[in-house]
């Protein structure tokens, strides 16, 4: 990667020279101001380092942090595996910080097992790392283990922040336990935190998952009781549902009720009208996107395309495909 003329090669080569005259400290110093400026170490480095001489944790720590900012979990973990056989111990930061990185990448096995790990070696856990974990294990489906991690959370007296009782709140409707789940909102606001668009979200996203589109709507006039404005996101969620359970004239109705709509929006119906037939309501909406300088999904747009001249609609056809070829020229 390159930044303003440096380079991981550059700061490979700098690294070395430095190394070889035994000025260890500005080679460290080195390896610190590349990451700040952005340039990400590779493999090389981290030999060099061992190599030339052996650095602080807090170096570690911070090639780690950096690599995980680009998602290079394998590299992060590798550096975490080698550093647990060196003789510097890695401590809570350098663990979480890879474990969190895992989760992000979407690899939940890697991140449970440092976790394990962490724990067998007696760190302890802040509310944030365990809503991190409970959070993947819940998007695996593992909701008793889910369940477990939330329990001891709880148990170890840590304190529960809105994120935490929203990732509980996520697990309990990803349950479909939706009575607990309006309890704890209850507990929630009763102990003076105040919910936020993304608690009332989850509720609303589990309602309409699991078909109760009066509970969701229900649940939407509650929020502007509260005072919140139009939530653009819950809406989605409602549209997203009912077009999915074929409910795709209450989706529209919804649509146009709608102050604001977003690409989202669009995507959704436009791609659950073309799974119905309906290709010419398709294109007069994706029409209306364009104009409204929203993005649709390529593969959303081609298959609006083919249905329309699949169903004998060519000249519709073309002249959509030519809004849509003006509308990238003016963007």
């Amino acid at each position: 990667m390159m930044f303003g003329g440096l380079s991981t090669k550059l700061l490979n080569i700098c690294i070395a020279s430095f190394c070889k005259v035994r000025l260890l400290e500005k080679a460290e110093a080195i390896i610190i101001d590349g990451v700040r400026l952005g340039v990400i170490p590779d493999v090389v480095t981290y030999n060099t380092l061992r190599h030339g001489f052996v650095p602080q944790l807090v170096t570690y720590n911070i090639l780690i942090n950096r690599l995980c900012k680009a998602r290079r979990w394998r590299q992060a973990r590798t550096i975490l595996r080698e550093l647990g056989e060196s003789d510097l111990e890695p401590n809570a930061i350098t663990y979480t910080t890879v474990m969190k990185c895992c989760f992000r990448s979407k690899q939940y096995d890697k991140g449970l097992d440092i976790m394990s790990e962490m724990k067998s070696k007696g760190y302890a856990f802040d509310s944030f790392a365990y809503c991190t974990v409970v959070a993947a294990l819940v998007k695996t489906g593992r909701i008793e283990e889910a369940n477990a991690c939330m329990e001891q959370t709880m148990s170890n007296g840590i304190e529960l922040d809105l994120a935490a009782y929203n990732t509980l709140l996520n697990m309990y409707c990803r349950q479909g336990k939706f009575e607990a789940a309006y309890k704890l909102l209850d507990e929630i606001e009763k102990g003076g935190l105040l919910c936020d668009k993304y608690t009332h979200t989850i509720i609303i996203d589990g309602l309409c998952k699991a078909g109760n589109f009066s509970g969701a709507q229900h649940h939407l006039h509650y929020m502007k009781m509260m005072g919140f404005h139009e939530n653009l996101v819950a809406l989605n969620c409602m549209i997203d549902g009912l077009c999915k359970a074929g409910h795709i004239d209450r989706a529209m109705e919804l649509y146009k009720s709608m102050e604001t709509k977003d690409s989202v929006t669009y995507t959704s119906l436009v791609h659950n009208l073309c799974r119905a037939g309906r290709f010419r309501c398709a294109s007069k909406l994706m029409m209306k996107c364009l104009k409204d300088g929203k993005k649709i999904l390529r593969a959303t747009k081609r298959a609006v395309l083919r249905g329309l001249r699949s169903s004998g609609y060519t000249d519709e056809a073309k002249k959509l495909q030519w809004k849509i070829q003006l509308a990238r020229i003016l963007r």
